[in-house]
């Protein structure tokens, strides 16, 4: 669960907020109760691999360009009249 703190709090209880942190929480730092920014706890390694479901999401909010496939072809046709 992501935790919201105001910069006033931040600045009020920054060891409570820092060991929040260490303990896995996410922050979600407020200014005026508008979000701009987040704090997360560090990760000394990620997994590149990703579950079907989450690539899927990935995909939909960020497809390729509509013109990549055109781009492949044209530099993998270049690269073919090369040799």
């Amino acid at each position: 669960m992501v935790r919201k703190v105001s910069i006033r709090e931040l600045r009020n209880s920054t060891s409570q907020v820092i060991e929040d942190v260490e303990n896995g929480v996410p922050i979600t730092l407020t200014v005026n109760r508008r979000p701009v920014g987040d704090i997360v706890p560090h990760q000394l390694s990620r997994s590149p691999w990703v579950s079907s479901d989450r690539l899927r999401d990935i995909l939909v909010e960020a497809p390729a360009d509509s013109g990549l496939l055109e781009d492949i072809a044209a530099v993998r046709e270049a690269t073919i009249d090369d040799e």
